[in-house]
């Protein structure tokens, strides 16, 4: 499995992390995604919501979901997987950096989920309630999953 890695990750998420928000979410993934096992990194103060996968997309073996979700209701859901491939689904402020993002909402795309402002799109989620979010991000990975594809991961309207 890849490590965890937000060094190109140029801009952070506002607020502390919510804890009830992250519960939510996991919840949530437990009743909708059979092939995931989600938990806290730490119950009682956690900073993410690790949601490893039993399979990962195309190539890869294993995959892992990393949820980040604050109080103000910023977030960040990052794939990473066996095969090294990378993608993130955020919304937070980017100072209008990402020159195709005209909104919060964007998306980091495979393989490498760049930062660089060129290559960031607009994300295909526009829901701001978590579990709406959470149920967005998993329809579109498994979408990807059924057609062995990445292409799938930001093409969609407004999911679930």
């Amino acid at each position: 499995m890849v490590d965890r890695d937000d060094a190109d990750e140029g801009h952070s998420l506002r607020g502390p992390i919510d804890r009830a928000a992250l519960c939510s979410i996991r919840d949530t993934i437990e009743r909708e995604e059979p092939l995931a096992s989600p938990s806290l990194d730490d119950y009682l103060g956690p900073s993410v919501l690790e949601v490893p996968l039993d399979d990962g997309l195309c190539s890869a073996d294993t995959a892992r979901i990393d949820v980040e979700w604050t109080t103000q209701s910023d977030y960040k859901f990052h794939y990473t997987d066996s095969a090294g491939v990378n993608c993130r689904w955020g919304k937070h402020p980017h100072g209008g950096e990402f020159t195709h993002v005209p909104g919060l909402e964007h998306f980091h795309p495979p393989p490498d989920a760049t930062s660089n402002p060129a290559d960031v799109e607009a994300s295909c989620i526009e829901h701001a309630a978590e579990t709406l979010v959470t149920r967005a991000v998993l329809r579109l990975w498994r979408v990807a999953y059924h057609t062995d594809s990445y292409d799938p991961l930001n093409n969609a309207r407004n999911p679930p």
